[in-house]
């Protein structure tokens, strides 16, 4: 098995068990065990930095975690949204692959469904429907 696809395994599986409410009980224990330690240890800088340091660590973690997950859902959601496109009839096919555009033409393309939703919301304001496609 290549590194990628054990990170990307090992990233699906650690987030989906630290998005379990076990775990987060889990946390909510172990911060409740920290603040009753707090008087044993007269609320002192190393009692502090004990939650600090174990905070930002898991933190710096699942950062990575949560991000190889988010972008993998990301990709599979636009394979998805590209195949209904590509199947449906009548859908522009220049939409596919939408997301890869230059900014400047990712603009331009929602400038134009932007007039394509008011011209229907006004359509809808005489009584017209508002469903088919407005090409010809």
């Amino acid at each position: 098995m290549s590194r990628t696809t054990w990170y990307s395994g090992f990233a699906k599986s650690a987030s989906h068990f630290c998005g379990r409410p076990r775990v987060f009980v889990l946390a909510v224990a172990v911060i409740l065990a920290w603040i009753v330690t707090g008087p044993l240890f007269s609320f002192s800088d190393t009692w502090q930095l004990v939650i600090n340091t174990g905070t930002t660590i898991v933190t710096f973690l699942m950062v990575f975690l949560i991000q190889n997950t988010q972008n993998r859902d990301t990709e599979a959601i636009q394979v998805k949204l590209d195949e209904l496109i590509r199947a449906t009839k009548g859908a522009h096919n220049a939409l596919l692959d939408l997301e890869e555009l230059e900014e400047e033409r990712l603009d331009a393309f929602k400038r134009r469904y932007q007039a394509l939703a008011a011209a229907a919301r006004h359509e809808l304001e005489t009584g017209s429907p508002d469903t088919g496609t407005p090409e010809p």
